[in-house]
């Protein structure tokens, strides 16, 4: 059994030279990311109560999975997480490699998917970021990424709801409309409600434990934290 999805993976191994560049066909991810970056650090301090200022994440045995390029895991690196990076796109992972040596950072990519992935140490904190909209089996793939999480550990998901303004705003406006993203880079169909996801994670003894929405702000070109789940949403789980 997989939780790889071929056309998926084929889709973002065709556009894996534009990760870096933010005004190319990931610019979206690339407005994306700093409130991630910050709503996934505060969070991790806040729970596993770190002190550090100068590395506030020193020592966190962080795994995201479906790296892509790296955008994430370069900025937990520079936070002083221990970080793995996993992607199913090997063309991905060669990207990322290449751009944290330059960046001269030691970060451990893998071309692998949390099923396949061997680890001597579970891991303080899981990364599923647009991930579990792109997989075949979501609740394999949850089921997998359970298995890597030590007891206590957090796991941050960020998705997109399955609702009508999902697909007129993620699909219609994003893709075909604004063309922020490249069309068919969603199905609207893989969208993930936030209770299915919270009932797949408690068979996996995962706890929802902050759930907020994702806003972007079309006037100042920027994302917010919101109250909104309609459409992009980040939840974390503490492992029981």
């Amino acid at each position: 059994m997989t939780s790889v999805n071929k056309k998926e993976i084929d889709k973002f191994s065709k556009i894996a030279a534009e990760w870096w560049n933010p005004e190319g066909k990931f610019k979206p991810l690339h407005k994306f990311n700093p409130i991630r970056i910050k709503y996934i650090k505060e969070n991790i301090i806040h729970d596993l109560k770190l002190k550090n200022r100068a590395k506030p994440l020193a020592g966190v045995k962080i795994l995201d999975i479906g790296c892509g390029g790296g955008l994430l895991s370069e900025p937990m690196s520079r936070m002083g997480a221990k970080v793995t990076g996993i992607d199913a796109s090997n063309k991905n992972i060669k990207i990322a490699k290449l751009h944290s040596k330059k960046s001269k950072l030691k970060i451990d990519y893998f071309c692998s998917s949390p099923e396949k992935l061997k680890v001597k140490e579970k891991f303080d904190v899981i990364l599923n970021m647009e991930i579990v909209e792109h997989v075949e089996d979501i609740d394999f793939f949850l089921k997998s990424c359970s298995r890597l999480l030590k007891k206590n550990g957090l796991m941050f998901v960020a998705t997109i709801n399955k609702t009508l303004k999902s697909f007129i705003f993620a699909i219609v406006g994003a893709e075909y409309i604004l063309r922020w993203l490249p069309i068919g880079t969603h199905e609207w169909e893989k969208f993930v409600k936030p209770k299915d996801l919270k009932n797949i994670l408690i068979k996996y003894d995962l706890s929802l434990n902050k759930l907020d929405g994702m806003k972007f702000n079309i006037v100042k070109d920027e994302w917010s934290v919101s109250k909104d789940l309609s459409v992009n949403y980040i939840s974390k789980f503490v492992k029981n």
